[in-house]
């Protein structure tokens, strides 16, 4: 009895511990497959974005280039809980807001001033390996701009 009660504790430890790793599907980092994608022109490119845990929020990193080919390093920290926090490094942007409406899919609202400059919808294919994602960008005339980036997951 004592060794079925302790192999029974030992696998639901097991398990706790594989729910407690287990990642969001859009965690890691990410390449701009240029080839596939499909960016608005006057946008940032952002070549490279890293999606981490950092205690119980979520840490973005993105290192991209503007419009005249300037680099730019943004971070954000937060929750994906469809709450403003602040954006550092991205003079367009002040805010972000993350939202996961699925498993594999996370909506974005990137402000300034607190309108709305840009929109994102995130997806991550099922395989994992990558994620595409639909843009809406306003631009200074009031103009929306559609466009789409995919990024390989490395």
């Amino acid at each position: 009895m004592k060794a079925r009660t302790l192999l029974l504790t030992l696998a639901l430890c097991f398990v706790g511990a594989a729910i407690c790793f287990a990642q969001d599907p859009s965690s890691g980092t990410w390449k701009l497959n240029e080839a596939k994608s499909q960016i608005p022109p006057g946008g940032l490119k952002i070549a490279t974005t890293v999606i981490a845990a950092e205690g119980d929020n979520m840490k973005v990193t993105q290192d991209a280039t503007d419009k005249d080919g300037k680099p730019i390093h943004t971070e954000w920290t937060g929750k994906f809980d469809g709450k403003d926090y602040p954006v550092t490094g991205n003079p367009a942007v002040d805010t972000r807001s993350y939202k996961k409406v699925g498993d594999n899919t996370l909506m974005t609202v990137n402000k300034k001033g607190g309108k709305v400059v840009i929109g994102a919808r995130s997806v991550v294919s099922a395989d994992g390996k990558t994620r595409t994602v639909h843009l809406t960008i306003t631009d200074s005339a009031g103009k929306k701009v559609t466009g789409t980036a995919v990024y390989d997951k490395q």
